[in-house]
């Protein structure tokens, strides 16, 4: 794909992500595989919901603008990473639901455990609700560097992780096509609400 059509990926998804309540207002941010050595993501402050093609730059694999006069999010540093880790992610996606956020805070572990779900099949890699997966949680940090130092020991031991929470802040996802990482966005979601809506029932 060329960067027209990357672009209007990412606009896309930010409509359907911001219709569904899980990017509200300026908050997320999303990126694409521009080249072996670039990245296509959201420029920082704009609401995900009416992205246009001026919302997007381009950046190195170190998180510096190739653009100038354009700012990219202050998380790009947790993008980038993930193209560096595996070359074949083609699209990352960074969400703010209330979910994410709720149980990311309520679960005093670093890390949720999802079993016996028949939607767990969404996610790249899984072939039956016969399994487990294994969500890390790290806790926020203004200091995306630093934060971004935490995570990829966790991505090395776990080659086949599919996703993260940071918490009391988001979710991050990400797939070989951004059509991947809708699908595994939309199961996680499924699956935030399921636990909590069971911790709900479970505690009353």
């Amino acid at each position: 794909m060329n960067r027209q059509q990357l672009a209007q990926e990412i606009i896309e998804a930010g409509r359907f992500l911001y219709d569904r309540g899980w990017s509200p207002a300026t908050s997320s941010n999303y990126s694409t595989r521009l080249t072996a050595s670039e990245a296509l993501l959201t420029v920082s402050g704009k609401h995900k919901g009416q992205l246009g093609p001026d919302d997007v730059l381009a950046t190195d694999l170190d998180g510096n603008s190739l653009e100038p006069g354009k700012k990219p999010s202050a998380e790009t540093l947790l993008h980038t990473q993930l193209y560096r880790w595996k070359p074949e992610i083609g699209a990352v996606l960074h969400t703010h639901s209330v979910n994410a956020t709720v149980l990311s805070r309520l679960t005093l572990a670093d890390s949720l455990v999802f079993a016996d779900y028949e939607l767990q099949k969404a996610f790249s890699g899984i072939s039956t609700h016969e399994s487990q997966v294994l969500i890390p949680i790290f806790d926020n940090d203004q200091d995306i560097a630093r934060l971004a130092a935490k995570v990829q020991p966790w991505l090395d031991q776990h080659p086949d992780c599919v996703g993260y929470l940071i918490r009391g802040h988001g979710l991050y996802t990400w797939g070989p096509r951004m059509s991947d990482a809708l699908r595994q966005v939309e199961a996680f979601e499924f699956l935030f609400e399921c636990e909590l809506k069971t911790l709900s029932i479970t505690k009353r």
